[in-house]
């Protein structure tokens, strides 16, 4: 027979004991059947916890109503989320396999019934329920305030994006509105402080859930003192929609948008939003991110900074003096250049080359006419009748006239025959 239940509430640690006493008297004896001083590991003890669950067959065939939120989805494909009521959370888990037959469109604030087992997650010591259906009974009263709520302010302008205003990248002060024992102010502190150590903080203690913490944010977020930071910062740690209603609250979301000075909202996870989120000029995903996102200049970049105009002037002043070296270097070649001493250097070196040209061409000169009377000899020479008698040939003239003898009729007595190295006399017979 299936039967619905109240969700069991995880902190109450007290009911969780009243629970398993139940079950233990469902039970049969042999379950524990070691001596009570027998010492168990705590391995041990959370296996014997999870039988005790899982053998009941009411826990193990269950349907619960609930809201609900924290949900994620993974890519793993599997469904994570919180099942929650007035009194009471339940941690959740929906495999892979389920989710994907799921027709339903989960969503924060919605209210449904799930169907499931009880089981315990052994790693964290926590017991869960695993769903395998899910079926909706509308929406939690809390989530239909929260939309009713944001369509008004929305209609109002309050979230248009023309209001956001920028945040300065380096804030001299920054206020913080938050509680002044949560660890969501620690962690702030923290990064503020290996950020940017230099900023002043100013703190606006309040308490961020329950009754009072609307009237008490809206006291804060409007003190002077607080207005003239140059950024602030609302912030608290993660839960549930009932413990971040106070930044839903209609009274604090207007003291947002009225802020002289911006504001960073960083309320809760990443997951989470408030309605102060969209009234705020920045949202950052959690409280550090807030501090991260005010102080967008840290030391180290300033550090950087500095070192970078240092350089930068040193480079600077380097090339200026080259660039005046260099000019002056220009100035004084172009002196050289007009030096009259330059002038004689060069007409001196003119001289010596034209010197040295003119030497070049009348050697050349002597040499081509050497050359040419060296020629012009050897062609008289060859055509020299000395040269023909060098070859044995003769020249015979007649002594009474000189007339060269060509022909025998031309003979006469007396004759001289001229060979190459002289002359001798020839009678005719």
């Amino acid at each position: 027979m299936r039967s619905r239940l109240s969700i069991i509430q995880q902190s109450d640690i007290s009911f969780s004991f009243r629970l398993f006493s139940i079950i233990l008297l469902q039970m049969q004896p042999p379950l524990f059947s070691a001596p009570a001083s027998q010492t168990l590991t705590v391995s041990k003890l959370t296996f014997l916890i999870r039988r005790l669950l899982e053998e009941n067959e009411t826990l193990q065939d269950v349907w619960a109503l609930g809201e609900i939120s924290n949900l994620a989805r993974p890519a793993s494909g599997h469904v994570y989320f919180t099942l929650k009521d007035a009194g009471a959370s339940l941690k959740s888990v929906m495999w892979k396999t389920s989710a994907a037959r799921l027709k339903l469109t989960l969503r924060d604030g919605m209210e449904v019934e799930v169907h499931g087992k009880i089981g315990v997650y052994e790693p964290q010591g926590q017991y869960q329920l695993y769903a395998d259906q899910i079926r909706p009974v509308g929406e939690g009263a809390l989530y239909q305030e929260f939309m009713r709520l944001k369509a008004q302010l929305e209609a109002e302008g309050l979230f248009d994006p023309e209001r956001k205003r920028p945040i300065p990248e380096l804030p001299r002060r920054i206020g913080i509105v938050t509680s002044a024992t949560g660890a969501a102010l620690r962690d702030m502190l923290n990064t503020l402080r290996r950020r940017l150590p230099l900023v002043e903080v100013v703190l606006a203690p309040s308490p961020v859930q329950g009754s009072e913490a609307p009237s008490a944010l809206v006291k804060a977020i409007s003190s002077p003192i607080l207005q003239s930071s140059d950024v602030i910062i609302i912030a608290r740690g993660g839960g549930s929609i009932e413990d971040l209603w106070a930044f839903n609250d209609e009274r604090v979301v207007r003291a947002v948008a009225a802020s002289k000075a911006p504001i960073i909202s960083g309320v809760g996870h990443e997951t989470d939003f408030t309605l102060c989120d969209f009234a705020a000029d920045l949202r950052a995903p959690t409280p550090t991110a807030a501090a991260e996102l005010a102080t967008q200049i840290t030391t180290q970049d300033l550090a950087a900074t500095v070192a970078n105009l240092r350089s930068l002037t040193s480079t600077l002043t380097l090339d200026i003096i080259s660039e005046k070296r260099s000019s002056l270097s220009s100035l004084v070649s172009q002196l050289r250049y007009l030096s009259p001493s330059r002038l004689v250097q060069s007409e001196s070196q003119r001289v010596d080359d034209l010197s040295r040209r003119l030497s070049s061409a009348v050697f050349n000169r002597i040499t081509l006419e050497c050359k040419h009377i060296e020629g012009t000899c050897k062609r008289l020479e060859a055509l020299s009748p000395l040269a023909v008698l060098a070859r044995g040939y003769a020249v015979v003239t007649r002594q009474i006239d000189g007339v060269v003898v060509s022909r025998v009729a031309q003979a006469n007595d007396k004759m001289n025959v001229r060979v190459s190295d002289g002359e001798f006399e020839v009678k005719k017979q």
